[in-house]
């Protein structure tokens, strides 16, 4: 079997999401930096971030429509090079040494706009640049990268603003973008047969239908859209019982390295590892996340903490590509965007329901109460789908030889 890295296209792409991952990766530390530099409010800082953060939700499904109907590779181009402007004016605000907040509020929301429409198009390039039986291994290097980049953002992130500020972190990111524009634009893609004209909303009817018609992809979106929940909920409340009652700041940073070892490490399993039920053995592995969920409930010794942590993000590292490689063999092409963008939709959809309830529930419970909720609420979502026949019976597609005439068919 021939490696995807052989392949140019998909070698082009790996090469432009990597560059683009590593300057996403600084951009957390350094927005958080800057606004609160020249601010002084976390206020302005959940602005800031809700203002990226809604307008992504809300037009996710128009951006797999987008994909779908005008080919993704050029809506990804499209959405890189708007994404390196808006990151590009952040940086430029940031460098001129008195920054508007509206001005990167503003710039956000158009990044976050740009990413609506750019995340349904991962799952349809990797499909029209790899053959069927190279996908696994394919997703599971992007995901590799991705979760590098994860791992050494933050240090990369310090010494970039430590030597040159914040502002240089976006230049960066803006930089990365306009890499991956460039690289898309000679990428040769296999065209994917377009279904005739309809509106907008028979398209969106149409992709929802897709979704629903296959109860394993809809069941295991419960699963996963809980999981999100539950991490929002770690993620607010996991600092303060680490600080309060676990011994210190130190514990909480000790856990994060451990989730990212862990999503790098899974990510590298998932490129080995072919089990015979793929969507069942990767929601099982997600229920691992309700032991790091009741152990800090109960506010176990925190080394047991830290490794069911980093095991738990392992599973989460492992299901990545595992799934990707799965939806891309068990929907047709013309459809893939649309179906990535309900997945991304529910995913990210629970994550500020879990924000926002955590810190009300905590306030009238305690923090050990949504903990340990949600830790049964995960184990319950995700290993409850080995319940469903069809989550059961899912295996993996047989091989099949590329189709030589259609398939070498390429977009320009």
């Amino acid at each position: 079997m021939t490696h995807p890295l052989r392949l140019r296209a998909f070698r082009l792409l790996f090469v432009g999401r990597t560059v683009s991952a590593v300057g996403d990766a600084v951009v957390p530390a350094a927005l958080a930096l800057a606004v609160l530099r020249a601010t002084g409010s976390t206020a302005a800082l959940a602005l800031v971030l809700g203002a990226a953060m809604l307008p992504r939700l809300l037009l996710l499904p128009l951006g797999g429509v987008a994909a779908d109907r005008f080919d993704a590779r050029r809506v990804a181009l499209l959405a890189d090079l708007t994404r390196c402007a808006a990151q590009l004016l952040v940086g430029v605000e940031l460098l001129g040494g008195d920054p508007a907040l509206t001005t990167i509020a503003v710039a956000s929301a158009v990044g976050g706009t740009a990413a609506a429409f750019a995340l349904p198009t991962a799952s349809p390039l990797v499909a029209g640049t790899v053959d069927p039986a190279q996908r696994q291994r394919a997703n599971a290097l992007l995901g590799t990268t991705a979760n590098a980049s994860r791992l050494a953002g933050p240090a990369l992130a310090g010494a970039l603003i430590w030597a040159a500020g914040p502002g240089w972190a976006f230049v960066l990111d803006a930089a990365s973008f306009a890499v991956s524009a460039a690289l898309l634009a000679v990428i040769r893609v296999r065209q994917v047969p377009r279904p005739e004209r309809r509106s907008v909303t028979t398209d969106l009817l149409h992709g929802w239908r897709e979704v629903r018609s296959r109860t394993w992809f809809w069941s295991s979106l419960l699963g996963h859209g809980t999981w999100n929940g539950a991490a929002a909920v770690l993620t607010t409340l996991g600092p303060a019982v680490a600080v309060h009652r676990l011994g210190g700041e130190g514990v909480w940073l000790l856990m994060l390295q451990a989730g990212a070892v862990g999503m790098l490490a899974g990510s590298l399993i998932a490129g080995r590892i072919r089990p015979r039920r793929p969507v069942l053995t990767a929601n099982l592995g997600l229920a691992t996340y309700a032991a790091p969920l009741v152990l800090l409930a109960v506010a176990a010794p925190a080394p047991a903490i830290v490794v069911a942590y980093g095991v738990a993000l392992t599973a989460l590292g492992y299901l990545n590509p595992v799934w990707e490689t799965v939806v891309q063999s068990q929907f047709p092409p013309h459809v893939l965007a649309r179906v990535t963008s309900y997945d991304w939709l529910v995913s990210l959809g629970a994550m500020p329901l879990g924000y926002a309830l955590a810190p009300l529930a905590a306030r009238v419970w305690g923090e050990p109460a949504p903990l340990a909720v949600a830790g049964a609420l995960v184990l319950v979502a995700c290993a409850g789908t080995a319940l469903v026949p069809d989550v059961r019976r899912l295996a993996w597609p047989a091989p099949a030889a590329p189709e030589p005439a259609r398939e070498a068919a390429a977009t320009s």
